[in-house]
């Protein structure tokens, strides 16, 4: 997916917390790579074709850690081309894709097939997540050899949470064994029954049976005391209450391997959004409280949790279009992402250069990936980024196949204008101009 010849982008806001850049400045791309910042960007070789970045930011490419893509099994709700259209047009230039398809990935064919369904599209990278274990179905362990030398990046059985605490235990050692994390989908099912909202006033109002936050953080309390025995890396999904923020809290300050992510609708929306039983509002875990989201957004600030992850789940209206108890889990979220956590810096929840750390920088360490930063040298993946710019969000002209968002209509700050994928404009101005795929 390299991309030819010399780019000059020009006259951008460079923003990169990983060097600590913030400054206007050239910034030119050769051979898929970054090769020069500054005044050394517009020296010698004519560039065969400049971008005028004026007024404009140069970010890191936007990594995602946590998405689903859907295919195979499911082309009806997303493939692995319609999700990465949404991906790059949201500023994404790779994407962590879960096993929970239909089969699951949890053999080397399941990750061959979708890294070659990603070749031919040609837009974002792909990074496949492999099962924890077998068929999701918490008994065994699946070939963790085999799924990394097929190209996985790390192991959850997400969507289901792996109950039995030897297994996980096993599952720990041995990817510490392979140097992948394990993602952990935090969820007693037991606390959480057959719970669809969280456990509150909002629940007990609209008659939706509840889902309390010790659902949650059990769990995560569980996976504490296995990263503390394994010494192995630990990456805890979606984090939802303040319980689980501050186990997460304890965890890092004892110097355990544990790192954390948080949706841009967890650290947004509070379940007050359930009014009215909008099935796009209907996650797991679910839109927790008011206290709930201020935990997250201070966690997000002080580098508690690490990382902002979409947790994009593309649904048809077969799946949404129902009540509110019987509609499956999941938003979309390539699209809107940047722009909401672009939201919480405006309102003063969290810095900057914090909010672009958390989709760029941070991400790539966690799973251990090219990107997230411009230096010389690294991989021209960025995102161009138009600050000030308006724009209502209308799911019918989602690149994504899904159209569940609860944000139909917001007024949202922050546009992407380009997204470059080793050099390779893959998206500008909502078009796709070098797509290889039809």
């Amino acid at each position: 997916m390299s991309g030819g010849g010399r780019l000059l982008i020009r006259g951008g806001r460079v923003i990169d917390p990983a060097s600590g850049r913030d400054a206007v400045a050239d910034l030119l791309v050769v051979d898929g790579a970054v090769a020069a910042i500054g005044a050394a960007a517009s020296e010698g070789t004519a560039a065969d074709e400049t971008f005028d970045a004026s007024g404009l930011w140069v970010l890191p490419g936007l990594i995602d850690l946590h998405a689903h893509l859907r295919e195979p099994g499911y082309e009806y709700k997303e493939t692995v081309l319609t999700g990465t259209r949404a991906a790059v047009a949201g500023g994404f230039t790779a994407v962590c894709c879960m096993p929970n398809t239909e089969p699951p990935n949890d053999s080397a064919a399941v990750t061959r097939a979708i890294l070659r369904k990603a070749e031919e599209a040609g837009l974002a990278r792909v990074y496949p997540i492999g099962c924890i274990t077998a068929g999701q179905r918490g008994e065994r362990m699946a070939e963790y050899g085999d799924l990394v030398a097929a190209g996985c990046r790390g192991f959850s059985d997400d969507g289901r949470p792996v109950s039995h605490a030897g297994v996980m235990r096993l599952a720990l050692e041995y990817s510490r064994h392979f140097g992948v994390p394990l993602i952990s989908h935090c969820e007693d099912l037991q606390l959480a029954g057959d719970g669809v909202a969280h456990e509150g006033e909002v629940a007990t109002r609209l008659g939706l049976r509840p889902i309390p936050a010790a659902a949650e953080e059990a769990m995560v309390a569980r996976e504490m005391v296995l990263a503390r025995q394994t010494g192995a890396r630990v990456h805890i999904a979606h984090v939802s209450t303040a319980g689980s923020a501050a186990l997460i809290a304890a965890a890092k300050a004892e110097g355990l391997a544990v790192t954390a992510e948080a949706t841009p609708h967890h650290l947004t929306l509070t379940d007050e959004a359930l009014e009215g039983y909008d099935t796009s509002t209907k996650v797991n875990p679910p839109l927790r409280s008011a206290a709930d989201r201020a935990a997250l957004r201070r966690a997000l600030a002080e580098g508690i949790i690490d990382a902002v992850a979409t947790d994009h789940a593309p649904h048809g209206l077969v799946d949404k279009d129902l009540e509110f108890d019987a509609a499956a889990n999941g938003m979309v979220g390539f699209e809107t992402a940047l722009p909401l956590v672009l939201r919480l810096v405006a309102e003063g929840s969290c810095s900057l250069h914090r909010a672009i750390e958390a989709l760029t920088w941070r991400p790539a360490q966690i799973i251990g990936v090219p990107g997230g930063r411009l230096s010389p040298g690294d991989p021209a993946d960025i995102t161009v980024v138009a600050p000030d710019e308006e724009w209502a969000v209308d799911p019918e002209r989602f690149h994504s196949k899904g159209r569940n968002t609860p944000f139909r209509g917001w007024k949202l700050r922050g546009r992407v204008r380009a997204t470059l994928v080793a050099g390779r404009i893959v998206h500008r101005d909502g078009t796709f101009p070098r797509e290889r795929a039809g």
